[in-house]
């Protein structure tokens, strides 16, 4: 027999455990909301519910496994709670289905990109999940720096991922009543504000990747090049003509696959940037002299102010849906004991690597914080369960039972989020330093 506790009532009984997972709505156990028991007790709600209570409980559980389903339930009616009280819970249960969301998203992301990279270089990833297809990425990085030798030199230009805010005004005036539509001043703090400038740009203009730069390349440049090269240069190189493609360590004129830095006039891998320009074609950065369209904020798309629970649930609906630049990655060999393995290494890691990336450098801060700020907002609202309910105490039994597993679900997704960031740094640590060294 095992022991569950409900808003501090003890029972022994793994029947009632197996009722509660029939039905779906997790386990009894929640952390966090015995404290609340002796107010509960004061209130005249201190009366253990009966065993047919509980087994109730456990059977009438409605459907909060997603937003759109919690977004549909009138709690207050529900669970027989206050209007606050019970936009607060909706609020902390919609952030916790959101970012079960984004961690399984980031999970898929990572075992393709890590599962990739880690079969690229002959290297199985050992069971699922982006943590077990990057540890193996890891092996497979350095199993073959072992078997290559030398040094290996990373640069990178990083991604750049941004948040709507738009739809960070959006879901701000759905979540919190007191915000009016339409009327809600979002601002970018801590990073870029870009988007569709119909007017002049005043700031740099960024085109596609892949698209005619006509302006500075950082990453490489397909054609017209001129400007430094860390990695192969075809044209000229300080004035004098190459064949092929060679590293070039002064002015490059032509061509350059990886490192490049400055004009392009072909085709840009990486970051293409046209200053001075009267109308940006591409996303302009910086200022607009018209209001900016579909504007996006590379730091934090910082709301006006509204309840703690509103801002987890939109900072983690806002981060599920990121738009990121690709990285540009250039990898060099030095010294190389064979030259096979550390050609392999680069070419994988240069084609390979930026998906990775996309986590490590462009979504890692974001990620942690969200994760962090959803997991405090779910202790809160599971911390004060039992002052919620105005019912009997059978409905604060419903209560505590029905929401369990989506808060489980929260902490779950965040431990899920922290690992898969930290695995992912760890595979673009592994790229630098000696082979066979430590990093």
């Amino acid at each position: 027999m095992r022991k569950i506790s409900v808003f501090g009532w003890s029972i022994l009984g793994g029947a009632v455990l197996a009722l509660a997972l029939a039905a779906g709505c997790g386990e009894l156990n929640l952390q966090g909301v015995g404290a609340a028991t002796a107010a509960g007790a004061a209130q005249g709600k201190g009366k253990a519910p009966s065993l047919g209570d509980l087994t109730s409980a456990a059977a009438d559980c409605p459907n909060l496994a997603s937003v759109e389903a919690i977004g549909r339930l009138d709690f207050a009616k529900e669970f027989k709670l206050k209007a606050s009280a019970a936009a607060d819970l909706k609020a902390a249960l919609k952030a916790s289905a959101e970012l079960k969301a984004v961690a399984s998203e980031v999970d898929d992301e990572l075992e393709a990109a890590c599962g990739k990279l880690a079969r690229d270089l002959g290297e199985t990833p050992r069971g699922k999940g982006g943590e077990a297809a990057c540890k193996a990425a890891v092996k497979a990085i350095g199993d073959l720096k072992a078997k290559a030798g030398g040094t290996f030199e990373l640069k990178i230009v990083p991604p750049k991922c941004s948040a709507s805010m738009e739809a960070m005004a959006d879901c701000a005036a759905d979540c919190d009543a007191t915000l009016e539509p339409g009327k809600i001043d979002v601002r970018c703090e801590g990073g870029e504000l870009s988007g569709e400038c119909e007017g002049k740009c005043e700031g740099k203009c960024d085109v596609e990747a892949g698209a005619s730069c006509q302006g500075t390349c950082n990453g490489a440049c397909e054609a017209k090049f001129s400007g430094s090269c860390t990695g192969k240069c075809e044209g000229k190189c300080d004035g004098k003509a190459t064949k092929g493609g060679v590293e070039c360590g002064g002015k490059c004129e032509g061509k350059c696959d990886a490192g490049a830095k400055g004009q392009c006039k072909g085709s840009c891998e990486g970051e293409c940037s046209i200053k001075g320009q009267a109308k940006c074609e591409g996303t302009c950065t910086g200022k607009c002299n018209v209001e900016m369209k579909a504007p996006r904020c590379t730091g934090e798309a910082k709301p006006p102010k509204m309840s703690a629970q509103c801002r987890a649930h939109c900072d983690a609906k806002v981060s599920a849906k990121l738009k990121c630049t690709k990285a540009h990655v250039a990898v060099k060999a030095r010294g190389a004991a064979d030259a096979e393995a550390a050609e392999k290494l680069v070419a994988t890691l240069q084609a390979d690597l930026p998906a990775v990336l996309k986590v490590a450098m462009g979504m890692k801060d974001n990620l942690v914080k969200v994760a962090g700020d959803v997991k405090t907002v779910v202790k809160g609202v599971e911390g004060g369960l039992t002052g919620m309910v105005e019912g009997a105490p059978a409905m604060a039994a419903k209560l505590g039972t029905c929401v369990a597993a989506p808060f489980k679900g929260a902490f779950d997704a965040a431990a899920s989020l922290k690992a898969n960031v930290s695995v992912s740094v760890s595979v673009k640590a592994s790229v630098s330093g000696k082979a066979g060294g430590s990093v």
